[in-house]
């Protein structure tokens, strides 16, 4: 197994599981690739916890819990957001809360738009979720043939996100909210396909938080694969993958060391294969995603600071007031947004027995950026007073003093030939996902796991990769 993100950790406990001798090879320190915590115990990469039922199955099936291995709390507030110090709307677990408050800050007639896209996000989850995201390598072609002419054409996949956005919303304000559904996965709503709204019904269903923080699922993870047999080996760079008469046939670590083995799944981003960061045979395992298709990366900040003027919640998004130059920027002109939309992770808030007020608050603030780009520190600062400003715009104050910052070059130097990007390749038209790598690589013994191969970005898709990639595994060993 090369690294220890979510995909691999998942994959190795369906492995040891079932009996199967597992070697974890991770180049870090510690477990979870993209969950990633800072030396002041911030969460860095992924915030949010949706798709329970994907984790308490992972634990099921292991024998074990969800709730015996962590604490989690749901969110009853998913996310605050605001527009300047004035225009705020929170969206709440609850259907009804976020409707009236919706309609509050908008209009009946927005409440019902919103009520009739929640229907329709519902409708996209349920026609994708098992012929989709649990399938091992599902084509149009086969989706088609498995929900049903009438069922595709209901989920609008041919539509732009925009394009569906339009047809349930009319202020601007509510577009621009659910557009960002779309950076979820690192793309561009005006180009992303209208499915991306299942994002929409997925948080519905649940946003949870991880007492501890999220590096505490990573932790839980690696503990249950651990008990479970799997052997872990951090600070194991892996260099190459050995191949021999056409197939994978083990790694050779940087320190030179070889370790045989009859399968090895990846679960490093699909771009270092193919642009031969593991060795130049292994390169046509899968093909090479050019820089024009990568999907979003971003500028982050991690500090602690005292706050105050607006009350912050565990997820706060603070909007631009040009979301189309942003995102043209972004992916046309391949640049730093001159107002960036801004999401706050405050990570000491929306527990049980947080009060808020004004404090010291762990903050991660984040902004996308393009995947390639290595700003100059002076860029950097810029880019922070822009940043923070906006904040202040929105009625935040942040008193900043010593922070963290983390850059698309920084991401590309964790994330080898990904350029910084977070999500794979991003998701523009209607067939993009289809073109993500499944489980099983074109050459044989080598398999994928993780955000950038199918069924795509996000912790909880994470782990579904790696349980298709594990199934694989035992069916092609066990077939001979």
């Amino acid at each position: 197994m090369i690294g220890a993100g979510a995909g691999g950790l998942a994959a190795s406990i369906d492995l040891a599981r079932q009996g199967v001798a597992v070697t974890m090879l991770e180049q870090a320190p510690t477990p979870g690739g993209k969950i990633r915590v800072d030396t002041a115990g911030i969460d860095s990469g992924p915030t949010v916890l949706t798709m329970r039922w994907v984790f308490e199955s992972l634990f099921h099936d292991a024998g074990t819990t969800l709730d015996a291995c962590l604490t989690l709390h749901p969110a009853e507030i998913l996310a605050r957001h605001a527009w300047n110090d004035t225009e705020r709307l929170d969206l709440f677990a609850d259907t009804d809360r976020s409707a009236d408050a919706i309609a509050a800050f908008a209009g009946s007639t927005e409440a019902a738009g919103y009520r009739a896209f929640c229907t329709r996000a519902r409708r996209v989850f349920e026609t994708l979720d098992q012929p989709f995201m649990q399938a091992q390598k599902p084509s149009m072609l086969a989706l088609t043939a498995t929900a049903g002419l009438v069922r595709m054409a209901g989920i609008s996949a041919f539509a732009t996100m925009w394009k569906a956005l339009g047809e349930h919303f009319r202020d601007p304000r509510l577009r621009q909210l659910f557009a960002r559904y779309a950076t979820y996965s690192g793309s561009s709503p005006f180009l992303a396909p209208a499915t991306l709204m299942l994002i929409a019904h997925v948080e519905q269903r649940g946003v949870w938080l991880v007492e501890g923080g999220m590096g505490r699922l990573a932790s839980a993870l690696a503990g249950l694969a651990a008990r479970l047999g799997a052997v872990q080996r951090f600070n194991a760079r892996v260099a190459e993958i050995l191949v021999r008469g056409g197939r994978t046939s083990g790694v050779v670590l940087a320190s030179g060391e070889h370790i045989e083995s009859d399968a090895v799944i990846c679960n490093a981003d699909c771009a270092a294969l193919a642009d031969g960061a593991l060795g130049l045979a292994s390169r046509r395992a899968v093909p090479p995603t050019r820089p024009e298709d990568r999907s979003l990366s971003a500028i982050t900040w991690t500090l602690t600071a005292p706050t105050g003027g607006f009350p912050l919640d565990r997820h706060n998004v603070f909007f631009n007031r040009d979301h189309g130059a942003e995102f043209d920027t972004l992916f046309r002109r391949r640049g730093l947004p001159a107002e960036p939309t801004v999401y706050v992770c405050a990570q000491d808030r929306g527990l049980p027995g947080q009060q808020p007020g004004r404090r010291m608050d762990r903050l991660l603030v984040l902004i996308n950026a393009p995947a390639g780009l290595d700003p100059s520190p002076k860029e950097i600062g810029q880019c922070a007073t822009r940043t923070f400003d906006q904040l202040r715009r929105c009625g935040l104050t942040v008193d900043p003093g010593a922070m963290t910052v983390t850059t698309p070059a920084g991401f590309a130097a964790m994330f080898p030939a990904t350029g910084g990007a977070l999500y794979g390749r991003a998701v523009h038209g209607a067939t993009a996902a289809f073109r993500r790598p499944g489980s099983r690589s074109a050459m044989p013994g080598l398999y994928l796991a993780g955000g950038s191969v199918h069924p795509g970005p996000g912790v909880p898709m994470a782990v579904l990769s790696g349980r298709l990639a594990a199934a694989r595994v035992l069916r092609d060993l066990t077939s001979g």
